[in-house]
């Protein structure tokens, strides 16, 4: 399973979204688009959002700190 949560380290919600994989026990990739220019535009071409948190799970994209759509992208 490949989990990418794209994120800043000032955002609430993107903390949020990773102590919940966290918990879960799902490893996931993050990555600081306040930093990563290139991961930026990756992130914003996956989603079409300037916004965080991003989560990319299996393909699936995701935006915001959606519990309920975050288990359900888990589970396919």
């Amino acid at each position: 399973m490949a989990v990418i949560v794209y994120s800043t380290p000032t955002c609430p919600f993107c903390h949020q979204a990773k102590d919940y994989l966290s918990q879960k026990g799902v490893e996931f990739e993050d990555v600081n688009v306040a930093e990563d220019q290139t991961r930026a535009e990756e992130m914003v071409k996956k989603s079409g959002q300037m916004g965080v948190p991003v989560l990319d799970i299996n393909g699936e994209i995701l935006v915001g700190f959606q519990p309920v759509l975050i288990d359900q992208a888990l589970e396919k």
